[in-house]
């Protein structure tokens, strides 16, 4: 049986594997994780709890959507307490 989708060739992607990913942050999570994006091939990563980069998954995305928000809203709590003291 035929595959019915074909991955198509993409010379940026070979570009990629050869040279290596043009990395650039797409979204700041919080201070110290971030998700990214190749200007090349347009893979997206993310940093990992051990220091790591990994691909972003519908799963990880959902994580850092979670602790995007956690780490919001103590940033504003500890910003509104010292406006107040």
């Amino acid at each position: 049986m035929k595959n019915q989708n074909p991955k198509l060739f993409s010379f940026a992607e070979v570009y990629c594997k050869i040279f290596g990913h043009k990395l650039e942050v797409s979204k700041n999570v919080t201070n110290h994780i971030h998700e990214y994006k190749c200007a090349k091939c347009g893979l997206e990563l993310t940093d990992t709890a051990n220091g790591f980069l990994a691909r972003l998954t519908p799963k990880f995305k959902e994580t850092n959507e979670y602790i995007r928000k956690i780490h919001k809203k103590r940033c504003r709590r500890v910003y509104a307490n010292h406006a107040t003291s």
